[in-house]
Protein backbone atom coordinates (compact mmCIF):
# COMPACT_ATOMS: atom_id res chain seq x y z
CA UNK A 1 0.00 0.00 0.00
CA UNK A 2 1.28 3.71 -1.11
CA UNK A 3 0.09 7.02 0.02
CA UNK A 4 -0.03 9.27 -2.37
CA UNK A 5 1.21 12.82 -1.12
CA UNK A 6 0.61 16.37 -2.55
CA UNK A 7 0.58 19.68 -1.76
CA UNK A 8 0.56 23.42 -2.49
CA UNK A 9 4.44 23.09 -2.67
CA UNK A 10 7.05 20.15 -2.33
CA UNK A 11 10.22 21.09 -1.43
CA UNK A 12 12.44 17.50 -1.50
CA UNK A 13 15.68 18.82 0.51
CA UNK A 14 17.08 20.36 -2.41
CA UNK A 15 14.88 22.73 -4.09
CA UNK A 16 11.10 23.17 -4.93
CA UNK A 17 9.60 20.75 -7.38
CA UNK A 18 7.23 21.33 -10.48
CA UNK A 19 3.33 21.90 -9.50
CA UNK A 20 1.10 19.06 -9.32
CA UNK A 21 4.23 16.41 -8.53
CA UNK A 22 3.44 13.41 -6.19
CA UNK A 23 5.19 11.78 -3.68
CA UNK A 24 4.54 7.91 -3.35
CA UNK A 25 5.52 6.69 0.27
CA UNK A 26 5.01 3.23 1.37
CA UNK A 27 3.73 1.74 4.85
CA UNK A 28 7.16 2.12 6.00
CA UNK A 29 7.48 5.47 5.02
CA UNK A 30 10.24 4.95 2.63
CA UNK A 31 10.05 6.77 -0.46
CA UNK A 32 8.88 5.09 -3.44
CA UNK A 33 8.63 7.81 -6.26
CA UNK A 34 7.49 11.50 -7.29
CA UNK A 35 5.29 11.28 -10.17
CA UNK A 36 3.68 14.10 -12.36
CA UNK A 37 -0.52 14.30 -10.91
CA UNK A 38 -1.38 13.19 -14.42
CA UNK A 39 0.63 9.40 -13.63
CA UNK A 40 -0.40 9.46 -9.83
CA UNK A 41 -3.95 7.67 -10.65
CA UNK A 42 -6.77 8.22 -7.78
CA UNK A 43 -6.73 8.55 -4.23
CA UNK A 44 -3.83 11.50 -3.67
CA UNK A 45 -4.23 13.02 -0.65
CA UNK A 46 -3.64 16.97 -0.95
CA UNK A 47 -2.37 19.05 1.81
CA UNK A 48 -2.48 23.09 1.74
CA UNK A 49 1.23 24.33 2.24
CA UNK A 50 4.68 22.82 2.20
CA UNK A 51 5.68 19.00 2.09
CA UNK A 52 9.35 18.53 3.45
CA UNK A 53 11.37 16.13 4.35
CA UNK A 54 11.96 15.75 8.21
CA UNK A 55 14.26 18.15 9.74
CA UNK A 56 17.75 17.58 11.31
CA UNK A 57 18.56 19.32 14.48
CA UNK A 58 22.08 19.40 14.51
CA UNK A 59 22.60 21.07 17.74
CA UNK A 60 21.02 20.22 20.95
CA UNK A 61 21.61 19.70 24.59
CA UNK A 62 18.26 17.55 25.08
CA UNK A 63 20.35 16.63 29.06
CA UNK A 64 19.33 20.52 30.30
CA UNK A 65 15.64 19.88 28.70
CA UNK A 66 14.59 20.11 32.93
CA UNK A 67 16.11 24.08 33.23
CA UNK A 68 13.94 25.35 30.34
CA UNK A 69 12.55 28.63 31.74
CA UNK A 70 15.08 28.47 34.73
CA UNK A 71 17.87 31.09 33.47
CA UNK A 72 16.46 34.45 32.60
CA UNK A 73 17.17 35.87 29.00
CA UNK A 74 20.06 38.28 27.52
CA UNK A 75 22.34 37.52 30.46
CA UNK A 76 25.40 37.17 28.08
CA UNK A 77 27.40 33.90 27.69
CA UNK A 78 29.46 34.23 30.76
CA UNK A 79 26.35 34.69 33.32
CA UNK A 80 24.21 31.70 31.37
CA UNK A 81 27.23 28.91 31.86
CA UNK A 82 27.82 30.11 35.66
CA UNK A 83 23.67 29.76 35.84
CA UNK A 84 23.93 26.63 33.95
CA UNK A 85 26.92 25.09 36.34
CA UNK A 86 24.63 25.87 39.41
CA UNK A 87 21.03 25.35 38.26
CA UNK A 88 21.77 21.66 36.31
CA UNK A 89 21.30 19.67 39.26
CA UNK A 90 17.49 18.31 40.04
CA UNK A 91 15.97 14.94 40.52
CA UNK A 92 16.27 11.70 38.32
CA UNK A 93 12.43 12.06 37.77
CA UNK A 94 12.31 15.67 37.16
CA UNK A 95 15.67 15.03 34.50
CA UNK A 96 13.91 12.01 32.75
CA UNK A 97 11.15 13.16 32.19
CA UNK A 98 12.21 16.88 31.13
CA UNK A 99 13.85 14.53 28.36
CA UNK A 100 11.23 12.37 27.39
CA UNK A 101 8.73 15.64 27.31
CA UNK A 102 11.38 17.51 25.65
CA UNK A 103 12.22 14.28 22.49
CA UNK A 104 8.04 14.16 22.07
CA UNK A 105 8.19 17.95 21.02
CA UNK A 106 10.74 17.09 18.73
CA UNK A 107 9.06 14.59 16.98
CA UNK A 108 5.89 16.73 17.20
CA UNK A 109 7.58 19.77 15.20
CA UNK A 110 8.86 17.29 12.62
CA UNK A 111 12.73 16.13 13.30
CA UNK A 112 14.09 13.00 12.56
CA UNK A 113 17.53 13.30 13.39
CA UNK A 114 19.67 15.19 16.37
CA UNK A 115 23.42 16.03 17.19
CA UNK A 116 23.42 15.94 20.84
CA UNK A 117 25.68 17.21 23.59
CA UNK A 118 26.08 14.83 25.92
CA UNK A 119 28.04 15.46 29.36
CA UNK A 120 26.19 12.22 31.51
CA UNK A 121 24.31 8.99 30.69
CA UNK A 122 20.97 10.94 31.24
CA UNK A 123 19.01 11.09 27.92
CA UNK A 124 20.56 7.09 27.32
CA UNK A 125 17.16 5.16 28.47
CA UNK A 126 15.10 7.78 26.66
CA UNK A 127 16.93 7.48 23.30
CA UNK A 128 16.94 4.03 23.30
CA UNK A 129 13.22 3.86 22.53
CA UNK A 130 14.45 4.88 19.40
CA UNK A 131 12.15 7.55 18.59
CA UNK A 132 14.71 9.83 16.63
CA UNK A 133 17.89 8.94 15.31
CA UNK A 134 20.85 10.64 17.41
CA UNK A 135 24.33 11.58 17.05
CA UNK A 136 26.00 11.49 20.80
CA UNK A 137 28.53 14.66 21.08
CA UNK A 138 29.79 13.28 24.19
CA UNK A 139 31.04 16.68 25.28
CA UNK A 140 33.97 17.09 27.64
CA UNK A 141 36.09 20.27 29.41
CA UNK A 142 38.99 21.42 31.66
CA UNK A 143 41.22 24.42 30.42
CA UNK A 144 44.34 23.75 33.03
CA UNK A 145 46.56 21.47 30.81
CA UNK A 146 47.65 19.56 33.71
CA UNK A 147 43.71 17.74 34.15
CA UNK A 148 43.67 16.74 30.69
CA UNK A 149 44.76 13.02 31.32
CA UNK A 150 42.25 12.96 34.18
CA UNK A 151 39.08 14.59 32.16
CA UNK A 152 39.38 12.27 29.26
CA UNK A 153 39.79 9.31 31.16
CA UNK A 154 37.02 10.12 32.72
CA UNK A 155 34.52 11.05 29.58
CA UNK A 156 35.73 8.01 28.23
CA UNK A 157 33.39 6.36 30.84
CA UNK A 158 30.55 8.01 29.52
CA UNK A 159 31.47 7.62 25.76
CA UNK A 160 31.83 3.50 26.37
CA UNK A 161 28.69 3.52 27.74
CA UNK A 162 26.99 5.48 24.71
CA UNK A 163 28.69 3.27 22.09
CA UNK A 164 27.58 0.46 24.03
CA UNK A 165 23.93 1.32 22.45
CA UNK A 166 24.67 3.56 19.86
CA UNK A 167 27.24 3.83 16.95
CA UNK A 168 26.99 7.29 15.90
CA UNK A 169 29.17 8.54 18.83
CA UNK A 170 31.98 10.83 19.52
CA UNK A 171 33.99 12.82 21.86
CA UNK A 172 34.07 16.67 21.68
CA UNK A 173 35.12 19.72 22.96
CA UNK A 174 33.47 21.74 24.94
CA UNK A 175 34.49 25.39 23.05
CA UNK A 176 37.78 27.02 22.75
CA UNK A 177 37.84 28.80 26.22
CA UNK A 178 37.29 25.73 28.26
CA UNK A 179 39.79 22.80 26.37
CA UNK A 180 43.52 22.84 26.74
CA UNK A 181 45.76 22.19 23.95
CA UNK A 182 46.44 18.97 25.72
CA UNK A 183 42.81 17.74 25.88
CA UNK A 184 41.95 19.16 22.61
CA UNK A 185 44.76 17.15 21.30
CA UNK A 186 43.59 13.88 22.77
CA UNK A 187 39.94 14.28 21.57
CA UNK A 188 41.17 15.25 18.27
CA UNK A 189 43.86 12.41 17.85
CA UNK A 190 41.14 9.40 19.54
CA UNK A 191 40.72 6.89 16.65
CA UNK A 192 36.78 6.29 16.73
CA UNK A 193 36.64 10.14 16.40
CA UNK A 194 34.78 10.55 12.99
CA UNK A 195 32.45 13.85 13.32
CA UNK A 196 33.39 16.97 15.80
CA UNK A 197 31.30 19.49 17.08
CA UNK A 198 32.39 22.51 19.04
CA UNK A 199 30.54 25.72 20.38
CA UNK A 200 32.52 28.64 18.62
CA UNK A 201 32.80 32.09 19.03
CA UNK A 202 29.54 32.75 21.02
CA UNK A 203 30.64 35.87 22.92
CA UNK A 204 33.22 38.83 22.19
CA UNK A 205 34.95 37.89 25.52
CA UNK A 206 35.89 34.85 23.67
CA UNK A 207 37.78 36.98 21.24
CA UNK A 208 39.26 38.82 24.21
CA UNK A 209 40.86 36.19 25.92
CA UNK A 210 42.34 34.72 22.91
CA UNK A 211 44.09 38.04 21.74
CA UNK A 212 44.87 39.42 25.38
CA UNK A 213 44.19 37.02 28.48
CA UNK A 214 41.77 39.58 29.63
CA UNK A 215 37.66 39.95 30.09
CA UNK A 216 35.12 37.93 31.59
CA UNK A 217 36.44 34.45 30.96
CA UNK A 218 39.19 35.32 33.24
CA UNK A 219 37.17 36.87 35.98
CA UNK A 220 34.81 33.48 35.49
CA UNK A 221 37.25 31.30 35.94
CA UNK A 222 38.96 32.85 38.95
CA UNK A 223 35.52 32.85 40.40
CA UNK A 224 35.35 28.95 39.96
CA UNK A 225 39.37 28.96 41.09
CA UNK A 226 40.03 27.43 37.65
CA UNK A 227 43.85 27.99 36.42
CA UNK A 228 44.62 29.84 33.56
CA UNK A 229 48.29 29.84 34.18
CA UNK A 230 49.77 27.80 31.48
CA UNK A 231 47.04 29.85 29.03
CA UNK A 232 49.54 31.94 26.84
CA UNK A 233 47.26 34.42 24.50
CA UNK A 234 48.79 34.42 20.88
CA UNK A 235 46.73 37.61 19.45
CA UNK A 236 44.37 35.36 17.17
CA UNK A 237 41.07 34.71 17.54
CA UNK A 238 39.98 31.69 18.78
CA UNK A 239 39.04 29.97 16.11
CA UNK A 240 42.35 30.59 14.09
CA UNK A 241 44.57 29.69 17.26
CA UNK A 242 42.60 26.36 17.67
CA UNK A 243 42.06 25.28 13.93
CA UNK A 244 45.16 23.85 13.24
CA UNK A 245 44.43 21.29 15.85
CA UNK A 246 42.30 19.77 13.95
CA UNK A 247 42.21 17.27 11.02
CA UNK A 248 41.52 18.59 7.80
CA UNK A 249 40.04 15.13 6.62
CA UNK A 250 37.50 15.24 9.85
CA UNK A 251 34.28 16.85 9.38
CA UNK A 252 33.74 19.71 12.09
CA UNK A 253 30.61 21.23 13.64
CA UNK A 254 30.98 24.84 14.44
CA UNK A 255 28.18 25.71 16.56
CA UNK A 256 27.06 29.63 17.00
CA UNK A 257 29.31 31.64 15.16
CA UNK A 258 28.01 35.31 16.64
CA UNK A 259 30.87 37.02 16.72
CA UNK A 260 33.26 34.59 13.17
CA UNK A 261 34.56 37.31 11.03
CA UNK A 262 35.56 37.33 7.90
CA UNK A 263 39.19 36.52 8.26
CA UNK A 264 38.44 33.81 10.48
CA UNK A 265 36.42 32.38 7.86
CA UNK A 266 39.41 33.13 4.81
CA UNK A 267 41.80 31.35 7.43
CA UNK A 268 39.42 28.43 7.51
CA UNK A 269 39.39 28.02 3.81
CA UNK A 270 43.10 28.38 3.62
CA UNK A 271 43.65 25.32 6.48
CA UNK A 272 40.87 23.18 4.64
CA UNK A 273 41.73 23.61 1.15
CA UNK A 274 39.74 21.40 -1.50
CA UNK A 275 38.07 20.23 1.87
CA UNK A 276 36.54 23.25 3.09
CA UNK A 277 33.03 21.39 2.76
CA UNK A 278 34.38 19.48 5.66
CA UNK A 279 33.15 22.53 7.87
CA UNK A 280 29.80 23.24 9.02
CA UNK A 281 28.52 26.30 10.25
CA UNK A 282 25.57 25.24 12.79
CA UNK A 283 23.26 28.13 13.40
CA UNK A 284 20.71 28.32 16.70
CA UNK A 285 19.12 31.99 15.86
CA UNK A 286 16.72 31.43 18.72
CA UNK A 287 19.55 30.63 21.47
CA UNK A 288 21.75 33.41 20.62
CA UNK A 289 18.87 35.76 20.80
CA UNK A 290 17.93 34.18 24.27
CA UNK A 291 21.56 34.53 25.44
CA UNK A 292 22.57 37.83 24.41
CA UNK A 293 20.26 39.15 21.99
CA UNK A 294 22.82 39.14 18.78
CA UNK A 295 23.00 36.82 15.79
CA UNK A 296 26.16 36.06 13.80
CA UNK A 297 26.86 37.91 10.73
CA UNK A 298 24.81 35.64 8.56
CA UNK A 299 25.25 37.80 5.21
CA UNK A 300 28.86 37.24 5.54
CA UNK A 301 29.12 33.73 6.03
CA UNK A 302 26.80 33.07 3.24
CA UNK A 303 28.76 35.96 0.31
CA UNK A 304 31.92 33.45 1.54
CA UNK A 305 29.86 30.18 0.67
CA UNK A 306 29.47 28.83 4.06
CA UNK A 307 28.11 25.49 4.28
CA UNK A 308 25.15 25.94 6.48
CA UNK A 309 22.79 23.96 9.02
CA UNK A 310 20.61 24.39 11.58
CA UNK A 311 20.48 23.55 15.69
CA UNK A 312 17.86 24.60 18.41
CA UNK A 313 20.41 24.45 21.23
CA UNK A 314 18.43 23.36 24.84
CA UNK A 315 15.73 24.40 26.26
CA UNK A 316 17.56 26.21 29.00
CA UNK A 317 17.95 28.65 25.87
CA UNK A 318 15.44 28.64 23.89
CA UNK A 319 11.57 28.61 23.94
CA UNK A 320 10.50 25.51 22.08
CA UNK A 321 12.88 22.61 20.29
CA UNK A 322 11.88 23.32 16.46
CA UNK A 323 13.79 23.62 13.94
CA UNK A 324 10.91 25.58 11.76
CA UNK A 325 10.52 27.90 14.19
CA UNK A 326 14.58 28.53 13.69
CA UNK A 327 14.14 28.97 10.32
CA UNK A 328 11.25 31.78 10.39
CA UNK A 329 13.80 33.94 12.91
CA UNK A 330 16.57 33.52 10.20
CA UNK A 331 14.11 34.11 7.53
CA UNK A 332 12.43 37.51 10.02
CA UNK A 333 16.35 38.59 10.74
CA UNK A 334 17.34 37.84 7.56
CA UNK A 335 14.91 38.74 4.84
CA UNK A 336 16.95 38.08 1.66
CA UNK A 337 17.97 34.35 1.90
CA UNK A 338 15.06 32.68 0.14
CA UNK A 339 13.04 29.54 1.65
CA UNK A 340 14.29 26.89 -0.16
CA UNK A 341 18.10 28.18 0.92
CA UNK A 342 16.84 27.51 4.47
CA UNK A 343 15.21 24.40 3.69
CA UNK A 344 18.13 23.10 2.48
CA UNK A 345 20.47 24.32 5.54
CA UNK A 346 17.03 22.56 7.75
CA UNK A 347 17.40 19.11 5.61
CA UNK A 348 19.75 17.56 3.14
CA UNK A 349 22.68 19.85 4.61
CA UNK A 350 22.26 18.51 7.91
CA UNK A 351 21.66 14.98 7.30
CA UNK A 352 25.03 15.50 5.19
CA UNK A 353 27.02 16.90 8.71
CA UNK A 354 25.62 14.05 10.91
CA UNK A 355 26.33 11.62 8.06
CA UNK A 356 22.83 10.16 8.22
CA UNK A 357 22.22 11.31 4.24
CA UNK A 358 21.75 7.36 2.66
CA UNK A 359 18.41 7.84 5.11
CA UNK A 360 17.22 11.60 5.74
CA UNK A 361 17.36 14.88 4.63
CA UNK A 362 15.84 14.09 1.29
CA UNK A 363 12.85 12.56 -0.79
CA UNK A 364 14.94 10.31 -2.85
CA UNK A 365 14.03 6.63 -3.50
CA UNK A 366 14.68 4.00 -0.30
CA UNK A 367 14.91 7.33 1.84
CA UNK A 368 12.92 7.52 5.12
CA UNK A 369 13.33 10.82 5.56
CA UNK A 370 9.86 11.47 7.09
CA UNK A 371 7.32 13.78 5.81
CA UNK A 372 6.39 17.04 7.67
CA UNK A 373 3.79 19.64 6.08
CA UNK A 374 4.89 23.68 6.73
CA UNK A 375 2.36 26.30 7.40
CA UNK A 376 1.77 28.28 9.90
CA UNK A 377 2.98 25.99 12.00
CA UNK A 378 5.07 22.16 11.29
CA UNK A 379 2.82 18.62 11.31
CA UNK A 380 4.67 15.46 10.93
CA UNK A 381 2.90 13.67 8.09
CA UNK A 382 4.70 10.40 7.94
Amino acid sequence: MYRKLTATTIFNGYQFLPKDSVLLVDENGTIVDILPATEAGNDVEFFEGTLSPGFINCHCHLELSHLKGKIEKNTGLIDFLGKIMVERNATDVEISTAIASAETEMLQNGIVAVGDICNNTNTIPQKTKQHLHYHNFIEVAGFPAEMANARFEKILEVYHQFKTHFSKTSIVPHAPYSVSTALLQKIVDYADNKLISIHNQETIEETILFQKKSGGFVDFYRRFNISMEAFEPKGKSSLQDILPNFKINQPLLLVHNVFTEEADVQYAKTFYGDLISNLYICLCPNANLYISNCLPNVEMLINNNCNFVIGTDSLASNDQLCIYNEINVLKKHFTFIPMEQLLQWATINGARALEVDDVYGSFEKGKTPGVVLLGDGVRRIV
